[in-house]
């Protein structure tokens, strides 16, 4: 059986997910001010990295750990509601992208399972 990353397309459709989901992001009143002071190259290029990996494709996600790279974030006030929002784009951009329900569904069940490392709980 394909991997998810497979299934959704590779590195082209990943790097595209990422780049229309944090424009989705960063227009979202709710979230978009935990993004004040983020060098947005950097987060887009990692976030490719990590969804790769996530999503069973090649691993050469260097960056902090889920824990680490959130904290700063929750003491911001990151919460549940917020993890719930990004879940909500990211399901709505693979949508856009054509990506069928079953996968969709694979995602956010992904996305939940890292849900309390992300709150730090």
């Amino acid at each position: 059986m394909s991997s998810l990353y497979e299934r959704l397309g590779g590195a082209n459709a990943v790097n595209t997910a990422v780049d229309i989901f944090y424009r989705k992001m960063l227009g979202d009143d709710r979230v978009s001010h935990f993004f004040d002071n983020t060098d947005m190259d950097g987060q887009i290029a990692k976030q490719k990295a990590f969804l790769t990996m996530a999503f069973g494709g090649p691993n050469n996600y260097t960056g902090k750990d889920l824990r680490e790279g959130h904290k700063h974030l929750v003491e911001k006030g990151l919460n549940d509601t917020h993890v719930d929002i990004v879940i909500e784009h990211l399901g709505g951009t693979l949508k856009e992208l054509g990506v069928p329900d079953a996968d969709i569904t694979e995602v956010a069940s992904i996305a939940n399972s890292v849900r309390d490392d992300v709150l730090n709980r």
